[in-house]
């Protein structure tokens, strides 16, 4: 790509809320609410005891899907968050739970209400998505 091309391409939204730090920021809030909200409970019952791999997973998952470095896939070939939720036992609650606690997480961590909302519009798809496709 030109240099030109590269001048006047949007930025990702990796690059709009400036990489990885943030990303991880909200992460981290995701899981501290998730562990110590009660209002999160049946959501923390889905996951082990040790929450440390997830906070890297997701971190690098939502890297990826906002449009930063690739390692998740990469590292997952043809792998995808619907297919890794299948047999985890999302119901409509806990999508729901999840939407709530990462919705608290960005707009605790991330100072762009904008970019909140759309990503956790997407979120909210993706999640009630999962809730109708597990078995």
């Amino acid at each position: 790509m030109a240099e030109a091309d590269t001048a006047t391409r949007p930025a990702s939204p990796y690059d709009r809320i400036g990489g990885r730090e943030p990303i991880a920021r909200m992460v981290s809030r995701f899981y501290d609410l998730m562990e110590h909200d009660a209002d999160y409970a049946d959501l923390r019952a889905l996951h082990a005891p040790d929450l440390t791999p997830m906070k890297g997973s997701l971190t690098d998952f939502l890297m990826a899907w906002m449009g930063g470095p690739r390692d998740w896939f990469e590292q997952r070939p043809g792998a995808c968050m619907m297919s890794a939720h299948k047999n985890v036992g999302v119901t409509r609650e806990t999508a729901e739970q999840w939407v709530s606690a990462m919705r608290r997480a960005a707009e605790e961590t991330l100072d762009d209400p904008a970019f909140v909302e759309a990503m956790v519009d997407a979120f909210s798809q993706m999640s009630m998505g999962m809730a109708r496709n597990a078995g």
